[in-house]
C-alpha cells in the first residue's frame, strides 16, 4: 500500500494524497471505531483529515469535531501529525444552547466566521485550524467582510490556510482576485463533488483551480457507493434510499460495463474510481469516508494503482465527461 505526500495546489504544505473524511464519525461509526480508523490512517501515511462544524448530524451538530478533539487529547503527538481541515457556513445547532443569533442562517459573515471558528477550536481541543474552508458560496456577503474576518483569524494564529467548498469556477476567480487586491494569500484549495459519474467540474472549476494554483479535494469519489461495486453488493447503495436506488437503475448499463471492465483489469471498482481521480494533476487528495478499517485499507490500496492511457480512454468511453473545458466544450 502506498500513500504519498503532495503539495496542496501551488502552496508549500505537504499533505497525503488521500484525505480522511470524518463525516460518518459519531452517527454511522462509533467513537471507539473512529479512534481506530484515525490511528490506522496515520499508520498508513494519511496525515490530512477533513471535518465540518455540522458533522454529527442526527446526534448533534459538532459531535464529529468533539470525537476528533478527544482523539487529539490522548496525546502522543496526534495533533502535530495531522493537517486538520474543517468548515464554516451552515448553522450549528447545539442541544444545550438557546437559539443563536442568525441560527437558521447560512452565511460567511464576519460574525459567523469568528463565532464558529471559536466553537470548532473548543470542540477539536486545538489552538489552530490548518485549513479553514468556506462550506458553500455566500454571494450576499461582501468579500470585504469575509476576507477581513479570515485575515484576522490568520493574524491571531487560529487559522493557517483558507479554502473553499462547492464554489463555481467564477466564485473561485472572484475570491482569489479579491484576496489578491488586499495582499492576502487567498484560497489554497477547493473541495467539491467530483467522480467518474459526475464530471461537471471539468468545464470550469478544474481550469480555475489550475489557473489560481488551488489543490482540488474531491468529495464523494465513489458517487455515494455507485462506483464501489454497487451492482454486486447491495450495501453499495442503501436500499432505503429511494434516490440512490433510482440512480442505480438509471445508471445500470454504464455500471455493468464499468464493473465488468474493473474485473478485466483486476482491480475492485471502488479502487479504480479513486485511482482515476489520482491521475488528475489538479487533484491533491480525494476525500475517503470509511466507516470501517477494511474500507480505509481498500482506499489506500487505490493509491498504488497505475492506470495506463488505454484504461483511462476506456473509462472515458464508459463515463464521458462534459466534453472538455469551457468554452471549447460547447463553442469553437
Amino acid at each position: 500500500m502506498s500513500v504519498t505526500n503532495k503539495r496542496l495546489g501551488k502552496h508549500g504544505v505537504l499533505v497525503s494524497n488521500l484525505c480522511l473524511g470524518t463525516m460518518n464519525f459519531g452517527w454511522h461509526t462509533s467513537e471507539e471505531e473512529s479512534f481506530k480508523i484515525m490511528d490506522r490512517a496515520l499508520e498508513l501515511g494519511i496525515n490530512f483529515f477533513d471535518t465540518a462544524d455540522v458533522y454529527g448530524w442526527s446526534v448533534e451538530h459538532g459531535y464529529t469535531e468533539e470525537i476528533i478533539g478527544r482523539w487529539f487529547a490522548q496525546g502522543g503527538g496526534r495533533r502535530d501529525a495531522v493537517v486538520l481541515a474543517t468548515k464554516v457556513y451552515n448553522p450549528v445547532d447545539r442541544k444545550a444552547n438557546l437559539p443563536e443569533v442568525n441560527s437558521d442562517g447560512r452565511s460567511l459573515s464576519a460574525y459567523k466566521i469568528r463565532k464558529h471558528c471559536e466553537g470548532s477550536l473548543r470542540r477539536l481541543q486545538t489552538d489552530w485550524i490548518d485549513l479553514y474552508q468556506m462550506h458553500h458560496i455566500d454571494r450576499d456577503c461582501p468579500w470585504d467582510e469575509t476576507w477581513q474576518s479570515f485575515d484576522a483569524l490568520i493574524k491571531q494564529g487560529k487559522v493557517v490556510y483558507v479554502g473553499s467548498s462547492n464554489f463555481a469556477g467564477w466564485d473561485i476567480a472572484t475570491a482569489c482576485q479579491e484576496a489578491s487586491k488586499r495582499g492576502f494569500m487567498g484560497l489554497v484549495s477547493e473541495q467539491s463533488i467530483y467522480n467518474l459519474n459526475n464530471r461537471m467540474l471539468e468545464l470550469e472549476v478544474i481550469p480555475a483551480c489550475r489557473h489560481y494554483g488551488l489543490g482540488l479535494i474531491p468529495w464523494s469519489p465513489l458517487a455515494g457507493g455507485l462506483l464501489g461495486g454497487a451492482l454486486e453488493k447491495s450495501k453499495g447503495v442503501r436500499r432505503n434510499d429511494k434516490n440512490k436506488v433510482e440512480e442505480l437503475e438509471k445508471k445500470r448499463g454504464q455500471l455493468e460495463k464499468y464493473e465488468a471492465f474493473c474485473k478485466e483489469i483486476g482491480h475492485p471498482a471502488g479502487e479504480v474510481a479513486l485511482a482515476w481521480l489520482l491521475h488528475n494533476p489538479v487533484v491533491t487528495a480525494p476525500i475517503i469516508g470509511p466507516r470501517t478499517i477494511e474500507q480505509l485499507e481498500s482506499a489506500v490500496r487505490a493509491a498504488s494503482i497505475k492506470l495506463d492511457e488505454e484504461v483511462l480512454k476506456k473509462l472515458d468511453e464508459i463515463f464521458p465527461g462534459p466534453g472538455g473545458e469551457a468554452p471549447a466544450a460547447y463553442a469553437w
